[in-house]
């Protein structure tokens, strides 16, 4: 048995499953990077969380003005924003709203979260052009959702 697989070659499958899994092997895209935009720090740190377990890349915000400041850079990468509804200064409503004006931003996925159930509100939010509403407290069943909504 010893002899059919030398050490050397375990050794290798090692390293080489290592280097797949921390990075993207030639001809692959990187991972599906999202903006996740929540007032409260803690509701950032469990969607973050969640977001990261499922193998996301994440860039936690802590308000609307900062993502759009985010995604006004000239690069920003961006392949979906998750964001809070109710939030001071913007709401999420309101980021939506900006997002989905904007030429260069409208491509990109928003989903918006919510610990209130409130039928009109969301509604409004899919109208405007939002791809989901999760009810928060957000579970890792919402999160396998997400990759439906990348373009």
């Amino acid at each position: 048995m010893r002899d059919r697989y030398p050490a050397c070659s375990i050794n290798w499958l090692v390293v080489d499953r290592r280097a797949a899994m921390s990075s993207p092997a030639r001809g692959e895209t990187e991972a599906i990077h999202v903006l996740a935009v929540d007032d409260s720090s803690v509701d950032r740190a469990v969607i973050a969380g969640l977001l990261r377990s499922s193998k996301y890349r994440v860039t936690a915000v802590d308000s609307g003005k900062k993502a759009l400041e985010l995604l006004g850079m000239q690069e920003p990468n961006v392949n979906m924003i998750i964001t809070d509804y109710w939030m001071p200064e913007m709401t999420g409503y309101e980021l939506l709203k900006r997002v989905k004006e904007s030429s260069k931003l409208r491509e990109i996925p928003v989903v918006i979260m919510s610990s209130e159930n409130v039928p009109n509100r969301i509604n409004r939010c899919l109208e405007e052009g939002a791809e989901d509403f999760l009810l928060k407290p957000v579970r890792p069943s919402d999160v396998s959702r997400l990759s439906s909504w990348i373009r």
